[in-house]
């Protein structure tokens, strides 16, 4: 049952961080974090207290990574391929391998945990990502297109990871790869005609058939065993093109998931971290924050430079956060004995903090000084 004193105090906390962000020039996501984190352990709030706050959370972040992949240029994507592509593999693949072995040989985890913490750190948060070239005004820049396109590669790299390693083939898996075929082929036909014959009109139809895509591709994700962003994120890749010459439908859907769905996930993920589990594994999480971050640097530093030629520790700050697609893969240890609960704390509070110090470091430090020159 809704709660509306808990709705108007996360309405509140939610506004706060927006002043907050404004007044310390630093993304909201990271304030919302901070002060779900604060909620969740002197408040003693929990999310799983709240079904309703649990369903915000998980549209949130779907409607969220459907605008990531929404905003990814089409067009620049083929243009920058040969960065997108080599910045994106290697932001996947050289955490991915550093992660595993170091837990596995240093930290002498078993094999399933290690395997389950090298996918968790070698995430980007598109989510944190998306957020910030939006408040900076980089999101339609060259830059902020590669960028958003190394992170689509990213990620879809560790969801593949996730649900090979984690996940038994199943039928479902096999509607849902069909299911996404179909969308590429019908999706932006679909919503051609849609926009042209009922833009405008009340009642928003457009923006309601692309929440009805994102949650129904997302249902049969689950059924499959995978998780509901991975589609998310391909079906805004795939209305591209069709939102690029709509801007006005995509800016109602940013309007209603950043003013209002996504603080819920964000603050959300902030209030499962345990001050006392994070304490007692300080030390661990603190090496595995620098695994993680450091591999990134390995990977991806001197590519940057060599492919795009500016801005390159700006590039590889953003693309060490990590939030949604760590959180998922440690959860999903956590819920198959993969993993134990400290474990679990560990991952999940280092996946938090490479969300937020790298971006602060890159906005405080490194922010490109003219917010990149659109093209």
């Amino acid at each position: 049952m809704l709660d509306p004193a808990i709705l108007l105090l996360l309405l509140g906390t939610a506004l706060a961080a927006s002043l907050f962000s404004i007044r310390l020039g630093v993304s909201v996501a990271i304030i919302e974090i901070v002060f779900g984190m604060l909620l969740g352990n002197l408040g003693n709030m929990k999310t799983d207290d709240y079904e309703w706050f649990v369903f915000l959370a998980a549209l949130g972040s779907l409607v969220l990574t459907f605008l990531a992949g929404a905003e990814i240029d089409p067009e620049a994507l083929r243009r920058t391929w040969k960065a997108s592509l080599t910045i994106g593999l290697l932001s996947f693949i050289v955490p991915f391998l550093v992660a595993w072995w170091f837990s596995y040989l240093i930290l002498g985890w078993t094999w399933d945990a290690s395997l389950l913490a090298g996918v968790a750190l070698s995430t980007t948060s598109v989510a944190v990502v998306y957020v910030v070239l939006i408040e900076t005004g980089m999101s339609r820049t060259e830059i902020g297109k590669i960028m958003l396109s190394s992170c689509f590669i990213t990620d879809l790299g560790t969801a593949m990871a996730l649900s090979t390693l984690f996940t038994r083939p199943n039928i479902y898996l096999l509607v849902l790869v069909i299911a996404l075929v179909a969308s590429t082929l019908f999706v932006p036909r679909l919503l051609k005609w849609l926009f042209r014959t009922f833009k405008g009109r009340t009642g928003e139809p457009d923006v309601k058939l692309l929440l009805v895509l994102v949650v129904g591709l997302g249902t049969m994700a689950q059924t499959a065993g995978v998780h509901a962003v991975l589609p998310a994120y391909i079906l805004g890749l795939i209305a591209a093109d069709t939102l690029a010459s709509n801007r006005d439908v995509l800016l109602k859907i940013r309007a209603l998931s950043l003013s209002f769905l996504t603080p819920f996930f964000f603050i959300g993920a902030g209030m499962n971290v345990s001050f006392s589990a994070v304490i007692a594994g300080a030390g661990l999480i603190a090496v595995l924050f620098f695994v993680k971050v450091g591999a990134k640097f390995i990977g991806i530093l001197h590519p940057c430079r060599v492919l795009i030629g500016k801005d390159s520790v700006y590039i590889t700050l953003l693309m060490s956060t990590g939030l949604t697609f760590g959180t998922i893969s440690a959860q999903v240890g956590l819920s198959n004995g993969i993993i134990d609960t400290d474990q679990f704390s560990v991952l999940v509070m280092t996946v938090i903090l490479t969300a937020i110090i790298p971006t602060v470091i890159a906005q405080r430090m490194f922010t490109p000084s003219e917010g990149g020159e659109k093209r």
